[in-house]
């Protein structure tokens, strides 16, 4: 309450936060903050002793990095993908004031959504059984379960890849799509929310083709590539923008070769190729993959080429988007920095000069 005979302004009520924090999850602050229910403190009324009376108490809670607020309706409040950072997700009422009546107003009551949504250098991106958890395991220190059937990675894995020179590089094994994921079938939305958050993505394809059920129809090496653009495309285009590597897994298969060649043939003109596909497996846009890497997870074949192609795209990315910053900064600057016009020589020398 404001004090209407002192003109007196009463404080506002707390703001309610939600700040990224390091290693924390989901699960403590559901295990800490099991009814769910924050509220922040209420504002001091004005008095003479103390006629600004002083604010509420803010509240924050803490969340994980990789953090999307969401509300009710889907609308986002913001997200955190950095420790430290904050999200205003509820602001305190204003205290009692002269244009109020010197009465308070009530503070936001919101419900929101917290949506973890994973951050890596690389999000692998594949069809089940494509060889994704054996891949990511032979070229980290991750340890997926590997099986031989389908569906085996049920929930996002990281492992990070080590440089002799410590860099490191963080990949992402997400779960496996099937076809009509962008529409929430198979893991469907939970795996796609994901690749939102990655860098780069990195398609793996079984070389051998693709094969989940006797009910579904065998897709190959080339249609696989093409159903996961499709996918992708369908749930979010952008995602299409992110700089992409394919990599061909199983060349220690029979007649790999001959079939990793075809695949090459198929990608150089995808369009032409396109024609031999149903229509609703053509994506509006082809890939052009700018690395296509044979490699097998179980021998070894070709990690460490692959290595070497990931940090190349990821250092490739990293100096485009320095540059970008600096540009940015750049023309900041020459916003902020006045226009001064050049002198016109007559104001300079209002009176005609004599040369004698």
């Amino acid at each position: 309450m404001g004090l209407p005979r002192m003109g007196g302004q009463g404080g506002n009520g707390g703001d309610v936060w939600v700040v990224a924090k390091k290693d924390l999850t989901v699960k403590r602050i559901k295990d800490k903050f099991p009814h769910k229910r924050f509220i922040a403190g209420v504002g001091s009324n004005s008095s003479i002793r103390a006629l600004k009376g002083a604010k509420g108490g803010d509240v924050e809670i803490s969340a994980p990095i990789g953090i999307c607020v969401t509300t009710d309706d889907g609308r986002v409040l913001g997200e955190l993908n950095h420790e430290g950072q904050r999200v205003l997700v509820a602001r305190g009422g204003l205290g009692g004031s002269l244009h109020s009546e010197f009465l308070p107003s009530k503070g936001q009551a919101r419900h929101i959504r917290l949506d973890l949504r994973l951050i890596a250098d690389l999000g692998l991106v594949g069809f089940p059984n494509a060889g994704k958890s054996s891949l990511l395991m032979a070229l980290s220190h991750a340890t997926p379960q590997i099986a031989s059937y389908p569906f085996t990675t049920l929930r996002p894995e990281i492992g990070k890849v080590m440089y002799e020179d410590h860099k490191q590089v963080s990949v992402a094994d997400l779960p496996g799509l099937i076809e009509g994921a962008h529409i929430n079938r198979g893991m469907g939305h939970k795996f796609l929310k994901h690749v939102e958050r990655m860098k780069q993505l990195m398609f793996v394809v079984d070389v051998c083709g693709f094969h989940l059920a006797s009910k579904t129809p065998f897709r190959s090496a080339f249609e696989a590539v093409q159903l996961l653009t499709k996918e992708l495309e369908l749930y979010k285009e952008e995602l299409l923008l992110k700089p992409a590597v394919l990599v061909v897994n199983k060349m220690d298969l029979p007649d790999a070769e001959e079939k990793f060649r075809e695949l090459e043939t198929q990608l150089e003109n995808q369009e032409e190729w396109s024609h031999f596909l149903p229509e609703d497996m053509i994506p509006k846009n082809f890939l052009h993959f700018k690395h296509t890497v044979p490699v097998s997870a179980l021998t070894g074949l070709g990690l460490h080429h692959l290595k070497a192609v990931i940090r190349e795209l990821l250092e490739d990315q990293e100096t485009i988007e320095s540059e970008k910053h600096h540009l940015e900064k750049l023309h900041e600057l020459r916003r902020e920095i006045p226009v001064v016009s050049k002198p016109v020589w007559g104001q300079l020398h209002p009176e005609p000069l004599n040369w004698k």
